[in-house]
C-alpha cells in the first residue's frame, strides 16, 4: 500500500482546497462548527449542496451515466478528507449516498429517471423510514404492514428515530407484504412521498435540545405500486444493499479535525499559575493516545481504499471502521466535555443555531461540546449496533 499521492493527486487535492477556500463561505462554516447531529439541518446544508452541484461535484461516487464526476477512489477519498478538514456542513446522506445508489442498481429506468436528477439538485430531500418501535437492529421484524389494493399499497403502522422526516418531502421505506414464512422474505422497499394523505410527522426533541428525529405515522396512507423499488417480498435485499454506503468509511478526517479542536480548547483553558488544560499530563497523555488511535482508523481507512482501487471487496473491515470511529467519536466527545468544564452543563440550544443572535454562556468553543456528547451517544447504534459489527467480525475474521 503506497501512501503518497500522485502527482495528479497532489495537483487533484490543491483543485479542492482551492474550491473550498473560495465557495465555504462565513455562514457555511460556521453552520458546520455548529453542527452537533450527523448532518446539518436542511436550511444549512441546501445551499452548500447546490454548490457543490453546479461543481458537479455533489455525488462523488455516483458513476458518470448517472452525474457523477467519474473519480477514482482516491479522489473520493481525497475530496472528503478535505471537505472534513475544511468543517463545512455535512450534506444529507439519505438521498446522495444511500437511496440513489440504490435506485441506480435496483430501479426501473422511469424510477432512475425521475428520481435520480432530483436527488442531485436537492430538489428531492429524502429520509429513512427503516426502524420502528421494536424494531431496530433487529430490522427485519418490522411491522409496518402494506396491502395491495389495486394500483396502490394500503400503509398502517409507524417508523421512529427517523432522521430530518419534519424536513423531507420523500421517504425510502421498508415495509410488510407478507406475514408468513421466513421475517426477510415478507419485505417490500417503497419510495413515496411525505405529502401523501395519512402520513403524519411527530416530533422527538433530543436530550441536546435538538429537533432532529420524529416517529411517523401511517394511517390507510396509499402509495402507488409505482413506487415499489425491486420486486415484492424482495425488499430485504436492496436494504441490505443500503447499508453497505451507511456504513461506509471516511471518518479518520473528522476525527482527526475534533483531535484539532480538543487541543485548541485545552490550550485556551486556564489552570492557573499560567498553565492551562494542554498542560495537565493527565488530559494531555488521553488526548495523545486518542490521536494515535485515529491515525490507526486512517490506516484501515487506507488499507480499505487500496482494496478497493484493485477491485477487491473491503470484506469485515467496513464493520471494524463502524465500531472503532463511532466509539473514538464518543471518547472524544468525553474529552471536549472535560475540557469545557462547568460550561458544557449549560442548557443552550437557542444559542446554537446559526445566525443567532442569542449571546452564548461562556467561550464559543464550548457550546457545542454537551450536545455532541449526546447526540453522538446514538453513534453506536445507528447503521447497525456496534454489538452487532462485533458478531460480524467475529464470524468473518475469527471464525466464531
Amino acid at each position: 500500500m503506497d501512501l503518497n499521492l500522485s502527482a495528479e493527486d497532489r495537483a487533484f487535492q490543491a483543485e479542492v482546497r482551492a474550491f473550498l477556500e473560495a465557495e465555504l463561505t462565513p455562514a457555511l462554516r460556521e453552520a458546520g462548527r455548529r453542527t452537533t447531529s450527523v448532518f446539518t439541518d436542511r436550511d444549512l446544508n441546501l445551499p452548500w449542496h447546490r454548490i457543490l452541484h453546479r461543481k458537479g461535484w455533489v455525488a462523488p461516487a455516483w458513476p458518470v451515466e448517472y452525474g457523477g464526476p467519474g473519480w477514482t477512489e482516491m479522489q473520493r477519498h481525497i475530496f472528503a478528507s478535505e471537505c472534513a478538514l475544511a468543517g463545512g456542513p455535512s450534506l444529507s446522506p439519505m438521498g446522495l449516498r444511500m437511496v440513489g445508489p440504490c435506485i441506480q442498481r435496483f430501479g426501473t429506468d422511469a424510477q432512475k429517471a425521475h428520481y435520480l436528477p432530483r436527488i442531485l439538485s436537492g430538489e428531492d430531500y429524502w429520509c429513512q423510514g427503516y426502524s420502528e418501535p421494536g424494531s431496530g437492529s433487529d430490522l427485519a421484524s418490522l411491522q409496518l404492514r402494506a396491502v395491495r389494493d389495486g394500483d396502490d399499497y394500503v400503509l398502517n403502522g409507524s417508523k421512529i428515530w427517523t432522521t430530518h422526516a419534519h424536513f423531507a418531502n420523500r421517504m425510502f421505506c421498508l415495509v410488510r407484504t407478507r406475514f408468513d414464512g421466513k421475517p426477510q422474505a415478507g419485505i417490500t422497499f417503497l419510495l413515496l412521498d411525505m405529502d401523501t394523505p395519512g402520513i403524519t410527522v411527530k416530533p422527538i426533541i433530543t436530550m441536546a435540545g435538538d429537533h432532529e428525529v420524529n416517529q411517523v405515522f401511517f394511517d390507510e396512507a396509499r402509495v402507488p405500486v409505482s413506487g415499489r423499488l425491486g420486486e415484492e417480498n424482495q425488499g430485504w435485499t436492496v436494504a441490505k444493499y443500503l447499508l453497505e454506503f451507511e456504513r461506509g468509511g471516511g471518518a479518520a478526517a473528522g476525527l482527526k479535525l475534533s483531535v484539532a479542536r480538543i487541543r485548541d480548547m485545552a490550550r485556551a483553558e486556564p489552570l492557573g499559575d499560567g498553565r492551562t488544560l494542554m498542560d495537565d499530563p493527565d488530559f494531555a497523555s488521553r488526548l495523545t493516545q486518542a490521536d494515535m488511535a485515529v491515525q490507526a482508523i486512517e490506516m484501515t481507512e487506507h488499507r480499505v481504499l487500496s482494496a478497493l482501487a484493485s477491485g477487491r471487496a473491503p470484506g469485515p473491515a467496513s464493520s471494524m471502521l463502524k465500531t472503532q470511529s463511532t466509539e473514538m467519536m464518543q471518547q472524544l466527545d468525553a474529552l471536549a466535555v472535560e475540557a469545557a468544564q462547568h460550561y458544557a452543563a449549560v442548557f443552550q440550544p437557542e444559542a446554537r443555531a446559526a445566525g443567532t443572535n442569542v449571546e452564548a454562556v461562556g467561550p464559543d468553543h464550548s457550546l457545542v461540546s454537551m450536545a455532541r456528547y449526546l447526540n453522538n451517544r446514538a453513534a453506536t447504534i445507528y447503521g447497525g449496533s456496534n454489538e452487532i459489527q462485533r458478531n460480524i467480525m467475529a464470524q468473518l475474521v475469527l471464525g466464531l
